[in-house]
């Protein structure tokens, strides 16, 4: 018998022992140092300056997995600041990485920073690109993928390869003129084409009768929502932003600016070439990019006509955003099932409803959130909250509602504590279709309508399955409702992703707070904290 607890013993010490090693080893490391520069392209056929990364249009892809360690040097070569900011990774405890001006000082000309983030408990498809400026329109993107851990089922059957692409509007103008034209009030024209990873057109997708492809798509463009589509093809959608999705079969998938999907293709159609299709949505005219999905073996080109997709239709989109739904059953990045947060019965702390807005003010065109247009101050807001520094920013610029009177310039941010449990509503009383993105987390995205929101509309909320997701398009004249809980300490940027609107003022920050000065709420700033502003080296002080 003793004997028998010397070994029980012994196997619980070794568990303990075992068990200290795994949490305390770090996950791995991925490194990359990235140069960004300018160079020639003709993305439309006609030359202009673009942003390279690397040489690179679009920038190098990242390819992680579930808590892999990013370090990224990035060397400015252009005449420029420059920021990345990392489209839907969560940062968890460092908005320090998070790559926006309220949170960063830019990386000036001639100069380099590094980012050290953790793709922390998350799998999906996502995107990086630049954050400061116009400079987004002009390339300086790239995509982002996190895979699953070996250890983690993948709901879904496994793919043979992977196929990324990066969808987006583009303008023969630079961004610098393009900058130009929004300071000197004018609205942006139309976009000038559509692009699939960088080409207009002739992108080769080759792959294997009876295999199964994963297609990972973003759109990544400035300014215009697309229609997706293969001909010939069905696609089972399995992911959305990070969220794994009830398996529904569509012909076609909305993805509006800054959304990511992840589907499913098999090629089972007789073996030949077919056109991938992507068309603007909400314009006029439409248009229309194509790539080819190339059987191996084939010798047939594609033919026409081009698989038709939707173009105006408000109400088809809508209600294709509904079917969209959480698979509850399946895990994400933890084993855990994601329908075992019940985000549907938790109370809501607070409510914020928030109107998009075009103003003249002072003169000048500018986009708003509750009348007031975002002016970045000289110091992040990160930075004056650490370091409290006053004169930045206060809670008391931006009403939590619409209200009526002039719109003003302010610097935005909601102040909301640690966990609580948030209501925000988008409503867009404007003609064209908006999409909004939060850092720092995901929201559930409850409710679409038309018209005006009021509170009787939450007798129609989806409180059992919605999606969650960090991008979320707002249809004209409509509203969209997400509940998120505030759990990821930090200073947070909730911005259009319609580039000329954030660019003249369409954003905010969300605080999320509290008294606690802890590792396990937040980290320090990273060694190499840059300084600007009021902000000043503590050596130097």
């Amino acid at each position: 018998m003793k004997q028998k607890h010397l070994l029980l013993l012994g196997f619980l010490l070794a568990y303990c022992f075992s068990s200290v090693f795994v949490i305390n080893a770090e996950d791995p490391y991925l490194f990359f140092t990235w140069t960004v520069t300018y160079g020639t392209r003709s993305p439309l056929g006609v030359p202009q300056q673009v942003i390279l990364i690397n040489g690179q249009f679009p920038g190098p892809p990242i390819e992680g997995v579930t808590n892999n360690n990013i370090v990224v040097n990035v060397i400015n070569k252009l005449d420029e600041p420059f920021l990345i900011t990392w489209n839907g990774i969560k940062q968890r405890k460092m908005s320090w990485q998070d790559g926006v001006l309220g949170t960063n000082c830019p990386i000036q000309p001639k100069s380099s920073w590094t980012y050290h983030f953790q793709l922390k408990d998350q799998i999906g498809t996502y995107a990086y690109f630049a954050s400061t400026s116009m400079h987004r329109a002009s390339g300086a993107f790239g995509a982002l993928n996190v895979n699953q851990r070996s250890v983690i089922f993948v709901p879904y059957p496994k793919p043979d390869a992977d196929f990324t692409l990066l969808v987006s509007d583009w303008y023969k103008m630079g961004h610098k003129e393009l900058q130009r034209r929004l300071d000197s009030s004018r609205a942006l024209p139309p976009p000038d084409g559509l692009l699939i990873n960088g080409a207009s057109k002739g992108l080769v997708f080759t792959g294997q009768h009876g295999k199964i492809y994963r297609f990972r798509i973003s759109n990544v463009g400035i300014s215009t929502s697309i229609n997706f589509r293969i001909q010939g093809h069905m696609m089972t959608l399995v992911e959305v932003e990070g969220s794994h999705t009830l398996q529904e079969v569509y012909e076609s998938l909305d993805i509006h600016v800054g959304q990511s999907v992840t589907v499913l293709v098999t090629l089972k159609a007789p073996v030949k070439d077919y056109f991938i299709v992507a068309s603007t949505r909400f314009t006029k005219p439409i248009l229309t990019t194509t790539g080819i999905l190339s059987y191996q073996g084939s010798k047939i080109r594609p033919s026409h006509p081009l698989p038709i997709g939707p173009t105006y239709h408000i109400h088809w989109s809508m209600k294709q955003a509904r079917t969209i739904r959480l698979n509850l059953t399946a895990n994400a990045a933890r084993p855990n099932p994601q329908g075992s947060f019940h985000y549907g019965t938790i109370p809501i702390n607070r409510t914020f409803v928030l109107a998009n807005g075009r103003a003249m003010i002072n003169g000048k065109l500018r986009y708003t959130v509750n009348r007031v247009s975002y002016v970045n101050p000289a110091t992040p807001l990160k930075l004056a909250d650490w370091f409290n520094i006053p004169g930045v920013f206060n809670f008391k610029t931006i009403m939590n509602i619409p209200t009526p009177g002039p719109s003003i310039l302010g610097t935005s941010v909601f102040d909301v504590a640690l966990h609580e449990y948030v209501e925000f509503v988008f409503q867009n009383n404007e003609g064209s279709i908006q999409s909004w993105h939060l850092d720092g987390t995901s929201a559930y995205v409850v409710g679409y309508g038309s018209g005006t929101w009021n509170m009787a509309k939450r007798r129609g909320y989806n409180l059992v399955d919605a999606v969650s997701r960090h991008t979320f398009q707002v249809y004209p004249m409509s509203w969209t409702s997400i509940l998120v809980s505030l759990d990821n300490k930090g200073m947070w940027n909730l911005r259009s992703q319609i580039w000329s609107r954030r660019y003249l003022g369409q954003e905010l920050y969300v605080r999320v707070w509290n008294n606690e000065k802890s590792l396990y709420t937040e980290s320090e700033p990273p060694v190499n904290v840059l300084f600007c502003g009021k902000a000043k080296h503590p050596r130097l002080i």
